[in-house]
């Protein structure tokens, strides 16, 4: 089959692999219907998540029809079209049985991004996303091997195209997650920091929540055009603004700051010069920049969430202006599967089109292409899904 592949920073390709099989009795084989290019994804591109081996294949967010089913596998059969969870989670220990998938402690043979872990297992195992989680092979190829098969896939409708749903795997129930652990809702402010795909649907399923007043800040010029157009934000573009919870704070009631921040940026955002010097030193993990904005930005007793990607250690983390706002902070990966029968059912109902964010449409064979365009924000490239199979654009 047909699969991207990861070769080193900047190097992906896409290769001729084996073709996955079952191999635990709970799997099942998927034939790849349509894959996106995540900003996650765009970490391992950059080199920045370690354990990254020559050969993985790469992506988390993918569907299907399912092909072949192993001899426990109940929930779904041949032919049933699922859209797939990033997370891979069991549905039986205490974690899941708590809601809280992504924290499941039996599917994860890595070592999960936890410095200070102790005896604590890692998390969750993730599609296509480094050893540390587990180095499953990801979906951005033509078959990809479903482990947990009986608790994952989740089956969609016929008659949704492919593109009304893709976004169930990760970044629709991401930004969903988000939202709601910024604890905002009617009539409340809220800031977005990043207007990447995880932030553009942000502010979409907030104002589906009815919230009133949502800034965004970014430095890509028409994604902020577009989030104006499409979700009514307030666009604040940090390459001519250099303090940009100052101009929040001064928009808000009582200039008190925002009821709730969103950080969709995570650890690559562009933050000083010291941080670019650590970071290469590697005596820091991730830039705080985004992250120190967001505590500035928010009201006193305010949320911060956090559903962008850190890794490491961070400089400047101000703890201190923290605890003398009383300011909680919720993170983490996403809980995917507690998400999506509801979601489904806004998506039916018209009330959420993840759809809209989509620019591009590339056969995989593409997918080298369609990964620089993304990185390098080219042809006003929102998001790229990626179809296996389809013939490339002439």
């Amino acid at each position: 089959m047909r699969a991207l592949t990861y070769h080193g920073a900047g190097d992906v390709r896409v290769d001729t692999v084996p073709d996955p099989v079952i191999e635990q009795n709970d799997d099942i084989v998927l034939r790849v219907t349509a894959t996106a290019i995540c900003g996650s994804d765009l970490h391992l591109y950059h080199g920045k998540v370690p354990a990254m081996e020559s050969g993985d294949i790469l992506g988390h967010e993918f569907m299907g029809i399912v092909e072949e089913v192993g001899s426990e596998v109940t929930a779904v059969r041949p032919g049933d079209r699922v859209v797939i969870p990033f997370v891979i989670a069991c549905g039986s220990c205490f974690f899941c049985q708590h809601d809280l998938f992504a924290a499941c402690e039996t599917t994860n043979t890595g070592r999960g991004a936890i410095l200070n872990k102790k005896s604590i297992p890692p998390g969750a195992a993730l599609f296509g996303y480094s050893h540390l989680y587990g180095g499953v092979a990801g979906g951005q190829a033509d078959y990809v091997r479903v482990p947990k098969a009986n608790v994952g896939p989740f089956k969609v409708p016929g008659q949704l195209a492919d593109d009304k749903v893709l976004f169930l795997s990760d970044i629709l129930p991401t930004a969903w997650q988000a939202v709601l652990n910024a604890e905002v809702g009617q009539g409340a402010s809220l800031a977005i920091y990043g207007a990447g795909p995880v932030g553009l649907l942000s502010a979409a399923c907030a104002r589906l929540l009815g919230v009133e007043q949502i800034f965004m800040v970014d430095g890509c010029g028409y994604r902020l055009e577009y989030a104006r157009q499409a979700y009514g934000v307030i666009p604040i573009d940090y390459t001519h603004d250099d303090d940009p919870a100052d101009t929040i704070i001064r928009q808000t009631a009582g200039m008190r700051g925002v009821d709730g921040v969103i950080d969709a940026v995570g650890f690559e955002a562009k933050g000083s010069t010291t941080e670019t010097v650590l970071t290469a030193l590697k005596l820091e993990g991730s830039s705080g920049k985004a992250l120190r904005q967001s505590m500035a930005a928010v009201r006193r007793g305010g949320v911060v969430s956090v559903p962008g990607v850190y890794a490491g250690f961070i400089h400047g983390f101000l703890f201190g202006d923290a605890f003398d706002k009383g300011l909680t902070f919720r993170m983490g990966q996403t809980h995917v599967q507690r998400y999506l029968p509801e979601l489904l059912e806004h998506i039916e109902a018209g009330r959420l089109d993840p759809s809209a964010i989509v620019t591009h449409r590339l056969a995989l064979e593409e997918a080298v292409r369609g990964y620089e365009m993304f990185d390098e924000q080219q042809e006003r490239c929102r998001k790229v899904i990626l179809v296996p199979g389809a013939a490339p654009s002439a």
